[in-house]
């Protein structure tokens, strides 16, 4: 019988033993391997070496027009390693520094000429100041002296904005250039509306154009706006540049119909649509990587922008379209002198 417990004891050993097996150790779970993060590109630590450009504007200018000139050239300093600063006049001492490379000024003028010439190794640009004349280390941007892009354009957008495509312009009858405009508004205002036929309309009767003569009165221009208003029935017009007074645009605004012109009056008429005028943003921009190699005495022409558009009569669809054929004009894509 002890035998049996015996034999019996031994079995379970064996048997417990088998069943039980090996322990499986704990693995542990790989180490990731870092991957290669990108750094970002290093900034640049401006030194009083680091060369400097200044931008001089007049300590009146509206906040908005003041910020818009200052990003535009901070932008442009920062892409190209350059200091930047602000100041509202140049002094002597400015000139002294020899980090300074660039000066970008806007009117009245600082006395860019005098300056120009006691700091030859400074490019200075002069932005719409009258009288100053590139050359040597001092450029100009000058004010466009186009006169047929803004008329096609102006074209354009009144036939686009008025009942049967009904729009005028006034002009000098005797100034070529004008007469030359005339041509460009009509076939603006055609470019939008073809053969401008509607219900009501005679074909050969818009887009209408009326000459005021040289030795006329600018105290009776407003008659002439009135044939336009009142006898041709117009919506809306194009007042050529130089008959666009402030008194005279506030007059014409008060009677209802649309306005476009290249400077907007410090009153702003009403039912004025918008203003085409040089971009100088555009144009600084243009003229920076002359500059900042040192090549200087070059005249800066301004491309044409689109500005003070109201937008709630001329929506952001319309806008675009405009400015889609303003830049086709620009690019020599459209023609404004080709019917």
């Amino acid at each position: 019988m002890r035998l049996k417990w015996i034999v019996f004891a031994l079995l379970s050993a064996a048997l417990i033993a088998a069943c039980s097996g090996k322990e499986i150790p704990e693995v542990a779970p790989p180490t990731p391997v870092p991957s290669a993060t990108p750094q970002p590109p290093p900034t640049l630590v401006p030194t009083l070496s680091t060369p400097l450009a200044l931008l001089i504007l007049p300590a009146d200018m509206d906040r908005e027009t003041s910020d818009l000139y200052q990003k535009t050239v901070y932008d442009l300093a920062q892409a190209s390693g350059f200091r930047f600063q602000v100041r509202n006049e140049i002094k002597p001492e400015d000139l002294a520094d020899p980090t300074l490379k660039v000066v970008i000024a806007l009117p009245p003028d600082p006395g860019i000429a005098s300056f120009a010439a006691s700091a030859p190794t400074v490019q200075f640009l002069a932005v719409n100041i009258p009288d100053v004349a590139a050359g040597g280390n001092v450029s100009a941007l000058a004010p466009s002296q186009q006169v047929e892009i803004p008329a096609f354009i102006a074209g354009y957008t009144l036939a686009m904005m008025t009942y049967e495509y009904r729009v005028g312009m006034l002009y000098p009858a005797d100034d070529p250039n004008a007469q030359a405009a005339v041509v460009a508004f009509n076939n603006g205002a055609r470019y939008y509306c073809g053969l401008c036929t509607g219900i009501y309309v005679d074909p050969a009767g818009y887009p209408t154009a009326l000459g005021i003569p040289a030795d006329e009165d600018p105290a009776k221009y407003g008659g002439y706006a009135n044939i336009l208003i009142s006898d041709r029935k117009v919506g809306g017009m194009y007042i050529y540049s130089s008959l666009g007074s402030d008194d005279f645009l506030s007059l014409v605004g008060a009677q209802g119909v649309y306005l476009i012109g290249t400077t907007l009056p410090p009153h702003r008429p009403g039912g004025w649509l918008m203003t085409i005028t040089p971009d100088t943003v555009k144009a600084i921009q243009k003229s920076w990587t002359q500059l900042i190699v040192g090549q200087g005495g070059i005249n800066v022409q301004s491309p044409l922008g689109i500005e003070d558009a109201d937008t709630g009569i001329l929506t952001e669809a319309k806008l675009r379209l405009v400015r889609q054929v303003l830049d086709d004009l620009l690019t020599g894509r459209i023609l404004p002198s080709n019917p």
